[in-house]
């Protein structure tokens, strides 16, 4: 084993600048009853627990928690279980004594002693090895550890404060994570809302990084069209706050209200519409319809390629009846799929609950000149 600046990450998040506790909880009733959760275990030494998407902010809440709790005076210090490699998590952790492996040429205090009477974060905590989820129970256990090479013991005096974005409950039913950890650091859990759960936040969090990212970049921006900001409110925001942080970011550098358009070509045509939402040319109940039979229209043609254009199977696929998906096929004005011979016509899936009618149309759909055939 040799050791390497493995990390480079800030091992201590002490002093890093927090939002004001507004923009942090926003207006929404589900982060109003997180923050009354944390408000009532900041002051017990018990471990907490921060579930949540990424990018919904687990890291900026455990910052809170420790700038509000009686460990503030010490420092919090961060271990990312994802980003350190395996074999390092162990050394970083307890730190380890000169000459314990090979390239300790020194020692070095780990985060548990870095964390000595403030509060020790692990972020994605599922990501532990099993080997190492066993070394952290005993630490939570006894309270106890010692450096890699060395036989003192030394006290555990930090908070844990843990945060994971997957399901610790699942994970500890498929054998990925020890349920006595999981029992030992679930004693408070937190789980915050993804963004489009609390949408009454988004404006407040959109004014925030605009203040942010004028001044981190000197610019003077115009504020936000309120056509743009309800685009934003109805947005699906899978990146949570992280994707929206970085859609202010670009349209304060790029001083375009377009910056907000996704930059993925699957996105940009599903809100091709919306760019007339910015000039205010088309009215917006009618863009929303538009949006609506274009992705409607992007659904339909998946299901049917997925399933070979057997339309009754592409049917039971969007869970909608076969005379539904007749009919907006022809409505969506989709290509038409014809049979490649007369066998594949008469052994073609019609439902017996089809009507004379529905043949019919179904006919004229699929009938790309039997004239020909």
């Amino acid at each position: 084993m040799s050791v390497s600046e493995s990390s480079r990450e800030p091992f201590s998040l002490t002093g890093v600048p927090l939002p004001p506790d507004d923009k942090i909880f926003g207006r929404s009733k589900a982060m109003q009853l997180v923050r009354q959760k944390v408000e009532k275990a900041i002051s017990t030494n018990v471990p907490i627990l921060i579930l949540g998407a990424g990018g919904t902010g687990k890291e900026v809440l455990a910052r809170w928690i420790h700038s509000h709790s009686p460990w503030r005076t010490g420092q919090l210090v961060k271990l990312n279980c994802a980003a350190i490699p395996g074999p390092l998590l162990e050394s970083e952790l307890f730190g380890y004594e000169k000459g314990a492996f090979t390239g300790a040429v020194t020692s070095r205090p780990g985060r548990v002693e870095l964390a000595k009477s403030g509060s020790l974060f692990f972020d994605e905590v599922a990501e532990l090895s099993l080997t190492l989820q066993a070394k952290l129970l005993h630490l939570m256990q006894d309270g106890r550890f010692s450096r890699l090479g060395d036989l003192q013991e030394r006290q555990l005096t930090a908070r844990i404060i843990c945060a994971t974005s997957r399901d610790l409950f699942q994970e500890a039913s498929a054998g990925r994570f020890r349920p006595d950890l999981f029992y030992r650091i679930n004693v408070v859990n937190v789980k915050i809302p993804p963004l489009q759960d609390r949408r009454e936040d988004i404006p407040v969090l959109v004014e925030y990084f605009l203040s942010q990212f004028a001044l981190q970049f000197e610019r003077v921006v115009a504020p936000i069209s309120s056509q743009t900001m309800h685009y934003l409110r109805q947005r699906e925001w899978l990146g949570n706050i992280r994707e929206l942080e970085n859609c202010v970011a670009r349209y304060v550098v790029l001083d375009s209200e377009d910056a907000f358009l996704a930059e993925h070509p699957e996105e940009k045509r599903r809100n091709s519409s919306v760019k007339k939402i910015v000039g205010g040319a088309v009215p917006l109940k009618r863009v929303a319809r538009q949006a609506i039979r274009e992705l409607e229209r992007n659904l339909i043609l998946k299901a049917l390629q997925e399933n070979r254009w057997n339309r009754r199977k592409a049917a039971q696929t969007l869970n909608i009846s076969y005379r539904s998906l007749i009919y907006k096929i022809r409505e969506a004005g989709l290509p038409r799929k014809s049979f490649r011979n007369g066998k594949d016509r008469a052994n073609a899936e019609v439902p017996e609950s089809t009507s004379a009618e529905e043949i019919g149309l179904e006919t004229r759909i699929t009938d790309s000149g039997s004239s020909g055939r």
